[in-house]
Formats: structure tokens, C-alpha cells, sequence
């Protein structure tokens, strides 16, 4: 068995920052290049443009001028290539530690975006992350990675001087098309301890071939990393979904669960067992048609999405998450997005007395459900509303569970902007 070998570790102390600017940045304005900054000390850079010298060089510019030592970088392949951003990355930024990954759409200050490139710096004085990447982990023993995120918390007391200053959240990035999302993330919990957990799959701008992270200068697929950080900005760590279960079950009475392929619902063929629970023809689906049609399955008394990736040519259908024979889903009924991500945005506000920016991670398929629903603007507004930076992804990530068709994030309050 391959181990899940520890492909890096760095580290990041990172001023207070200035209060909240949007502009271009003047020596790479013909990049369209955008810096946000944010009265807890983060800089968001944006761009749409593939130069991924010119992105970098202008990273390195800013996290100079922050005093940052950490970054991240989420990006969309169809922009930039991994290896050549990560490239860039090693050559312009080699004392920028830094952790991301390829994506099925981008949240930047100005909304959601396609074919962008997204940065955040995170300042030494108010934060303290470590990361690491670990390889194959589609074949790792999962108490190796266990391990590993140990070895990482040990790093991270070892970094604060043996004390944490602040609380701790973790974030983890894995390959959206390893079918190892499950096992990865409920050993990466298992060494967090009470460590709050969240963060997203990668993605590929929805040709599901291919998806890559990013760790210092190094690119890699079938791979995933974790972050560990400690802020004395306060935090939350929150989840969002908008559907409700229904009484129509459909049991799954034949499966592939190594490619988290679905043959059949009910002894009939998987295809046409779900198009006639949702009153169309199997022709008929798609991307869309799954987007706005969710399964959720019932775990500990609590509903979890369980989407469907594709429709295969043989009319079974392969999904973004586990799948076994005997598992009875649930159809859901989808409610109104804009108005419970508005709801749950508002509750943490409350929490923390006001939100200064949140990371983000959503699912590539709540994106085409609002297309579908036309809430495409409005969720776009609600996210610039609320100063949501992240990316579209396969999956999500919450404490020990992977999860789809949710939003998961973490919301930084405005101490310092109080201050």
C-alpha cells in the first residue's frame, strides 16, 4: 500500500491591515488585476488574465507590502495550467508559502466568476498556518494521514512557541476526481482532534478529467492538502444547503462503489428510474436536470446530499460522493437559495458582530441550479453582499463529512475594523 508521503510543510506568522480598498493594481493594470483589502488584515487579488508571471510577480509585490507569508491561490485550468502557475509561483514568490487548487468556477470580491485566478494573503501578524500536501492518496493508508495531520498540529504549537495564540481552524483542498474524499477527510478529522474542519474539492471547470492542487511551487493531482491556522480574529466555521427531503426513496440494488457508479435504483436501470421519479426522459438529463434534482441520504438523524455526477452511455449514473449497494436516497425538494444562504449569512453575522470577509466553498452544482432557477445574479450579489471570496468545487468538506450540493465556510469578524 502507498503511503501518503508528506510533500511539504511551511509555515506563516502573519500585520494588522489597512482598512477595506478595492482598485486595480497599477504596475499590472493591463491584467485587469484587482486587490481587495480587508480591515482583518486579508488581501484578495483577482485576475482574468493567463499571464501567470505577471500574477505572481504581482503576488509577490503584495505580500511584501502586507508582510504576508501565506497564501491562497484558487484557479481555473481553463485560465492557467497548475504546473505553469505553480511554476510562476516558485520562480516569483519563493518565500510565499502558499496552498490551492484548480476549480469549477471562482468567488471573487466582485461575485461569482468563471476562467479567473484567486488569491488571498493571509498577514503574519494576525495569522500563524502551517500546511501540508500529501500524495497518493487514493491508495494511502488512511492512518498515515492521520498521522501526517498530527505530525501538522505539533508544527503549528511548534511555530507559536509552544502556545496557540487565538483559536485554530483547519482547511483542506483534495483532488475532486480521486473517489477519496470520504475516507481522506474522516482521517484528516480523526488527527485534527477538535479542530473545526471545512473546505472543497477541487474542481475542473466541469470536464471531469483532471483536477490539481498546488503547495509551494509544486503541482499534483490525486493528492490533497490540509492547513492549519491560528487567529486571534474571530471566526466561524458554518454550513449552507437549500433542500428539503421528500417521500420518494429510491434504493440502490446494484453499484460499482470503486468509481461511485450507480447500475440501478429499485432493480430497474439507474437512468430511467430516476428521470421518471422527476417526470422526464432519461434522454433529458444532464448536469442541470441533477443540479436542481438532489438526492440526500439520512445520517444520524440529519440529511446529506448525495449528487449525481453524470449520466453514463450504459444508463447508470456516476456520483460525486460514496455510493453502495443498499443505500436508500432520498429525493429533495430544492428551497429558495438566495433566502436560506441570506438566513445562515445573517446568523453568523450576528455571531460575530458583523462580517468582514468569509472563505468559501460551493458547490459547482448550487451554481448551476441558480442558472436554472435564474438566482444566478442574486446569489452573486448576496456573495459581494457579504465579502465571499473562494471557488466552485466538487465537493465540500465539513468536520468529518463530505459533503455536495452545500456552501461551507468560515466567516472573520470585525474586530480590527472596531479597533
Amino acid at each position: 500500500m502507498q503511503t501518503a508521503r508528506n510533500a511539504d510543510n511551511h509555515t506563516a506568522n502573519a500585520p494588522d491591515g489597512p482598512i477595506r480598498q478595492e482598485g486595480a493594481d497599477r504596475e499590472d493594470a493591463e491584467l485587469a488585476l484587482a486587490t481587495t483589502r480587508y480591515a482583518s488584515g486579508l488581501t484578495v487579488l483577482t485576475g482574468d488574465d493567463p499571464d501567470a508571471d505577471a500574477f505572481a510577480r504581482a503576488l509577490a509585490r503584495e505580500a511584501e507590502a502586507t508582510d504576508a507569508a501565506f497564501a491562497l491561490v484558487f484557479f481555473s485550468q481553463a485560465l492557467m495550467s497548475a504546473r505553469t502557475l505553480a511554476a510562476a509561483m516558485r520562480l516569483h514568490c519563493p518565500g510565499l508559502h502558499h496552498a490551492g487548487c484548480s476549480t469549477a468556477g471562482e468567488i471573487t470580491p466582485a461575485g461569482l466568476e468563471e476562467r479567473h485566478v484567486v488569491a488571498t494573503l493571509f498577514p503574519a501578524s494576525s495569522f500563524t498556518a502551517v500546511s501540508r500536501m500529501m500524495t497518493n492518496i487514493s491508495s494511502a493508508g488512511m492512518a498515515d494521514i492521520t498521522s501526517e495531520v498530527e505530525s501538522l498540529r505539533r508544527s503549528l504549537r511548534e511555530q507559536s512557541a509552544g502556545t496557540l495564540s487565538g483559536r485554530v481552524f483547519a482547511l483542506c483542498f483534495i483532488d475532486g476526481m480521486s473517489f477519496a474524499e470520504e475516507a481522506t477527510t474522516s482521517a484528516i478529522h480523526w488527527g485534527l482532534d477538535d479542530i473545526p474542519l471545512i473546505g472543497g474539492s477541487a474542481g475542473d471547470d466541469l470536464k471531469f478529467e483532471t483536477t490539481t492542487l498546488i503547495s509551494n511551487g509544486m503541482a499534483a493531482s490525486d493528492s490533497a492538502i490540509v492547513v492549519l491556522v491560528s487567529t486571534e480574529i474571530p471566526f466561524e466555521v458554518f454550513k449552507t444547503d437549500n433542500f428539503v427531503p421528500t417521500t420518494e426513496k429510491l434504493v440502490v440494488t446494484a453499484s460499482d462503489p470503486d468509481r461511485r457508479v450507480v447500475r440501478e435504483f429499485n432493480a430497474a436501470l439507474a437512468a430511467d428510474e430516476f428521470a421518471a421519479a422527476i417526470g422526464i426522459q432519461s434522454g433529458e438529463l444532464g448536469p442541470q436536470t441533477f443540479a436542481s434534482h438532489p438526492v440526500v441520504v439520512r445520517v444520524g438523524g440529519e440529511y446529506y446530499c448525495r449528487s449525481i455526477q453524470k449520466v453514463n452511455s450504459d444508463g447508470s449514473l456516476t456520483f460525486f460522493c460514496a455510493i453502495d449497494d443498499g443505500i436508500v436516497l432520498t429525493m429533495a425538494q430544492p428551497k429558495g437559495m438566495v433566502e436560506s444562504t441570506r438566513q445562515t449569512m445573517r446568523r453568523v453575522g450576528d455571531k460575530l458582530g458583523g462580517i468582514d470577509v468569509i472563505l468559501g466553498f460551493d458547490c459547482v452544482l448550487r451554481r448551476l441550479d441558480a442558472q436554472n432557477r435564474q438566482v444566478f445574479r442574486d446569489m452573486s450579489d448576496l456573495y459581494r453582499a457579504n465579502n465571499v471570496v473562494g471557488f466552485g468545487t466538487y465537493g465540500e468538506q465539513y468536520r468529518s463529512m463530505h459533503l455536495n450540493q452545500t456552501f461551507t465556510g468560515i466567516a472573520f469578524g470585525q474586530r480590527h475594523a472596531a479597533e
